[in-house]
């Protein structure tokens, strides 16, 4: 069942915490739905400028339509992640999403404000949300590059405002994560006092943190074995910090770069193993179990099992 991420915001602020799952490919697909029917757990299937280009936007969605009839009791939001207003005006337009990102967060205050405020007004005339980022998170994620300098907490002090004076429904916040496999450094986490104080100026608002992925030392170990190079400093948001947030207001975790490094592992092991081998179905069912197995293990971590049906009861 397809519902607005309004609605599975409602249902987990404060309690549980929504994955939001970049997909690219149709490997992903089975495994985010199978994952989710099993765990009767409710999600967000993102979609990014990137992807869309690489797969076609109506390929994507057919994939998202069928695999939604193949496990009917998954319930899920389709999301347009990190798109600028081009972007967002063509997923309102075409249809197929249940809510769409407009990123204007590089932009000055004024000008994200006027940006997002014209991807609201034309989202909500067709009752999809919309998702504006205030803050800017550093590190590479598709094609989106930011430089450590350029980053920036979001400032608690302008939340308000710009809620207010853009109208959107959610809230990415840059409190200390970034895109790509390269977020932690040290000893830096989320900073939760901008955290804490964001959410007491946006009290039951629902936040979203971007970069929310793991970065599992033992994926990253395993591909260099098999001939990667990924640095090994790499590290991501721990579940502690994650069930923290979930506390102060963070309803939707994204994560992407798990998916990769799990994608990275299964292939790369799978043709040092198996060098004779060219048959790309025997690494590709291996990587939709592997996948399978993470997406049950976030959904337990994130507290959302068994929150599907509650979900189903209250949109009756």
């Amino acid at each position: 069942m397809i519902v607005s991420s309004k609605k599975l915001f409602e249902a987990c602020y404060g309690k549980y915490g929504i994955a939001a799952i970049n997909v690219w490919c149709m490997e992903q697909v089975h495994a985010l739905f199978r994952a989710a029917q099993k765990a009767d757990a409710p999600f967000i299937v993102q979609t990014t400028p990137v992807a869309r280009n690489y797969a076609h936007p109506e390929m994507l969605l057919s994939m998202i339509s069928a695999a939604a009839k193949i496990h009917p009791d998954t319930v899920f939001a389709v999301h347009l992640d990190h798109g600028t207003k081009e972007h967002a005006m063509d997923c309102i337009e075409s249809g197929g999403y249940t809510s769409v990102m407009i990123d204007a967060s590089h932009e000055p205050f004024h000008s994200n404000v006027a940006l997002t405020k014209e991807v609201v007004e034309q989202a909500h005339a067709k009752n999809i949300a919309v998702e504006a980022e205030l803050g800017v998170l550093s590190g590479v994620e598709d094609d989106l590059v930011v430089d450590q300098k350029s980053s920036k907490y979001t400032r608690p002090s302008e939340v308000e405002a710009f809620v207010n004076q853009t109208g959107c429904d959610s809230l990415a916040v840059a409190v200390g994560t970034s895109h790509g496999a390269y977020k932690f450094s040290g000893s830096q986490g989320l900073q939760f006092d901008i955290l804490k104080e964001i959410q007491q100026r946006l009290p039951g608002f629902p936040l979203v943190l971007h970069g929310g992925s793991a970065v599992n030392f033992e994926e990253i170990q395993r591909i260099n074995a098999a001939g990667g190079q990924l640095g090994i400093d790499a590290k991501g948001v721990s579940t502690d910090e994650l069930l923290k947030a979930i506390q102060y207001g963070v309803c939707k975790i994204n994560i992407a770069t798990d998916a990769r490094l799990i994608w990275t592992r299964v292939h790369r092991e799978f043709f040092k193993l198996s060098p004779a081998q060219f048959e790309p179905i025997i690494p590709g069912k291996s990587f939709m179990d592997a996948l399978e197995t993470f997406n049950l293990q976030k959904f337990e971590l994130l507290g959302a099992v068994g929150k599907a049906s509650e979900i189903k009861k209250l949109s009756r």
